[in-house]
């Protein structure tokens, strides 16, 4: 589970960052606020779901 929400988040990350390359549009804000909260989501997941002794 930590392996595939570390996924998601590096793979939100690099898409935000090829996002950011693109023409503004309402597409590429669409899809950096989808990025965004699954950078977000999985972040806060990964959070809840550390080991007691990592904090």
């Amino acid at each position: 589970m930590k392996a595939l929400l570390w996924f998601v988040l590096c793979a939100a990350l690099v898409a935000n960052v090829m996002l950011n390359l693109m023409e503004e549009s309402g597409l590429r804000i669409g899809l950096s606020v989808c990025a965004g909260v699954a950078v977000i989501a999985s972040g806060v997941a990964l959070w809840v779901l550390r080991d007691p002794h990592e904090s």
